[in-house]
């Protein structure tokens, strides 16, 4: 069993709107002041999704390049960019997310209904996702929405090669409607066909909304890690809306604790995920 706990923070995404969540960092400020925050907690990796100036979800390559930029020079955080964006996002501008030069990006590995909308990742897709971050030396991190994606990653692997570093990290997204379920038999059913990927191939989990929790207590007795933020849960506890994404990191930092696996330190994150 791994003795720390990686914590990753996910503190915007693209589905709240700032209006209805009005603690959601979605300024170049509000996501640096989260990002000191959650790191001084223990969060060692930052998820990144961007907003324009009307707090509308953005891929735009300055606004990502200004964010990766800031978020070196004030926090160590791991900057991992999302090149799932928004929904309604066109390939070519999330593949584009890669020239921010991020240390990491998400790299989902197939499609599913989301709710009412239908997030797309063909085939080719995901192979140019992965292929591009081998030549460019970011490091993904492959995003488990269902079982059949651990399959299609053994299929991306096998094939094209492991990714830049040679450690393989996925993260199980549990509970959106369309994918699966956020409870404790999915997740062991998920990492229990981790057995077919490479030896050492760690996962970390996020529990969307109410199963937040549950997931996290599940993912920490199985050896793995934890993503928490405003991206997956704008509710700390029923009819308590979170406050901010410290609140979210405090607490999972608070049962990584307790599961005597405490946080991991950015350096050891770092060599973790087999960034150089």
């Amino acid at each position: 069993m791994t003795t720390g706990t990686l914590i990753t923070v996910a503190p915007t995404g693209a589905e709240s709107a700032k209006a209805e969540v009005p603690a959601l960092p979605v300024t170049l400020d509000e996501l640096l002041l989260t990002a000191k925050e959650c790191e001084a907690l223990g969060a060692a990796v930052i998820h990144v999704h961007i907003r324009d100036d009307d707090a509308r979800p953005s891929l735009d390559q300055g606004r990502l390049r200004e964010t990766v930029t800031a978020l070196r020079e004030s926090t160590d955080l791991v900057v991992q960019l999302s090149s799932g964006g928004a929904v309604t996002d066109p390939e070519a501008d999330r593949l584009a997310v890669l020239d921010a030069g991020p240390d990491m990006a998400s790299c989902t590995m197939g499609t599913l209904n989301f709710g009412d909308d239908v997030f797309l990742n063909r085939w080719e897709f995901i192979v140019d996702l992965h292929t591009r971050m081998q030549e460019r030396g970011v490091v993904p991190e492959y995003e488990i929405f269902d079982l059949g994606h651990l399959t299609a990653l053994q299929r991306l692997l096998g094939k094209y090669g492991l990714p830049h570093g040679g450690h393989v990290h996925v993260d199980f997204v549990m509970g959106v409607p369309g994918g699966m379920p956020g409870t404790t038999q999915a997740l062991v059913a998920a990492h229990h066909a981790l057995r077919d990927l490479p030896e050492g191939t760690t996962f970390s989990a996020t529990g969307i909304g109410r199963s937040s929790i549950p997931v996290m207590l599940a993912s920490l007795s199985a050896g793995g890690h934890l993503r928490v933020g405003m991206e997956d849960t704008v509710t700390y506890a029923k009819g308590q809306p979170v406050e901010s994404n410290m609140q979210l990191v405090a607490r999972a930092v608070g049962f990584a604790q307790l599961a005597q696996r405490p946080p991991l330190t950015t350096a050891a994150a770092r060599e973790l995920l087999g960034l150089s």
